[in-house]
């Protein structure tokens, strides 16, 4: 007799092994400072939010010194300096920054229109570059980039830093021990009840603080949030995509943005794969989540956790077709099962942090960062189609220039 793919929830923890133990993680490699000579010069570029927080943590990575910072708003650049010390250099040329020849290597953090022209030049000027999701501004400037990076020996990494969580490389496990069964369906979301905007200071400057809300700047929340959630999407099934629909608008915020305030795709993959993309600006329920659907099994990624819900099946007497003790199969999601990725009581260090102690692990070490201009283009392609089928109401499909 064919074994049935359901199962219950003490049948499934016990042939997965989630009842007893955890699956053994591979483990990133580690920066240690120990294998510097001297001191690692980097420079940042772009000292908004996100840039400033991502020197802050360079500063905490032994052998490592920030020399030089650059940004066009001045409030931005004098926070940053203030943060580093007075004997960071700063710039607000970045091609200033890039002719210093002392510095190794640059972190790009700036808005996304500029990703494509700074991340080329540094790479150009002999820099090694960290760069801010995504690769670039559309689809034609990635194909270049991409082409750039491929003829130069520099590192070159990408900051889809959930490559370097632990918890996703445990459910990539779970996902080829098949413990979930035929994958058919990923749901993802990324939901805020935030107007996604920042103070200014003074009407001159709107744009340039709140960049996010300009269609000539940015791809509005599928390239600033759901693209974590794409390229999360590819790393965990090897897979791009073949095409995209998509819907997207401004039905909340009505404060003169351009860029959406939500959006909705769906991804075909190879087998038959959908996984559905949402973000919403107007309410938070649930806010970041990932849902593999398979038949044995579904998985939930949360920010920092994951549960795995077993389907099961049982009989029970109800009603079908208008008759009351009919004997119906139910099958069910099952109850929650944290899925366990680290020791107990373990204290692994942010996925930021761990990206950016493997970008310099990288440059010593001459090894391919886990998010490289390979993997960061898929996503890349795939956050512009998304973009382009709700702009245009048509379905995107990869097509063959795509494909280097």
């Amino acid at each position: 007799m064919k074994e049935s793919h359901h199962y219950s929830r003490k049948e499934f923890l016990t042939r997965s092994g989630l009842m007893f133990s955890s699956l053994a993680l591979d483990k990133l490699p580690v920066f240690s400072s120990g294998i510097l000579n001297d001191h690692l010069q980097i420079g940042v570029i772009g000292t908004g939010s996100r840039g400033t927080g991502l020197a802050k943590l360079l500063t905490e990575i032994k052998g490592v010194k920030i020399t030089a910072l650059c940004d066009v708003y001045p409030p931005h650049l004098e926070r940053a300096r203030t943060m580093i010390g007075d004997k960071v250099s700063t710039y607000t040329d970045y091609q200033k920054l890039l002719a210093n020849k002392n510095i190794d290597a640059v972190v790009i953090a700036t808005p996304l229109f500029l990703h494509y022209p700074m991340a080329k030049d540094a790479i150009q000027a002999g820099k090694h570059v960290y760069l801010e999701k995504a690769l670039a501004y559309d689809i034609p400037q990635a194909i270049d980039l991409r082409k750039v990076v491929e003829a130069s020996p520099k590192i070159f990494q990408v900051g889809f830093q959930y490559r370097y969580f632990a918890l996703y490389h445990k459910v990539k496990e779970v996902i080829s021990q098949n413990w979930l069964g035929k994958i058919t369906h990923v749901e993802c979301q990324y939901n805020r009840n935030s107007n996604w905007r920042f103070p200014v200071d003074d009407p001159k400057n709107e744009q340039l603080i709140n960049w996010r809300m300009y269609r000539a700047y940015c791809g509005g929340p599928l390239s600033e949030l759901c693209a974590h959630q794409i390229d999360a999407v590819h790393y965990l099934l090897d897979k791009k995509p073949i095409k995209v629909v998509g819907f997207g608008g401004i039905n909340y915020w009505k404060d003169g943005r351009e860029t959406y305030d939500h959006i909705r795709t769906v991804y075909e993959y190879p087998e038959g794969i959908q996984s559905s993309v949402t973000s919403v600006l107007s309410n938070a329920y649930n806010g970041y989540n990932i849902r593999i659907l398979g038949d044995r099994a579904t998985l939930e990624i949360q920010r920092d956790t994951a549960f795995i819900y077993a389907e099961s099946t049982k009989n029970q007497q109800g009603t079908v077709d208008g008759v009351t003790g009919a004997t119906l199969l139910a099958r069910t999601q099952g109850e929650a099962e944290e899925l366990i990725f680290k020791e107990k009581n373990e204290q692994l260090p942010d996925p930021t942090v761990l990206s950016l102690q493997h970008f310099i692990h990288c440059i010593v070490t001459n090894d391919k960062p886990l998010s490289n201009v390979h993997t960061a283009y898929d996503s890349t392609i795939a956050i512009h189609m998304g973009n382009l089928a709700a702009e245009t109401e048509t379905v995107q499909h990869w097509k063959p220039e795509y494909t280097p």
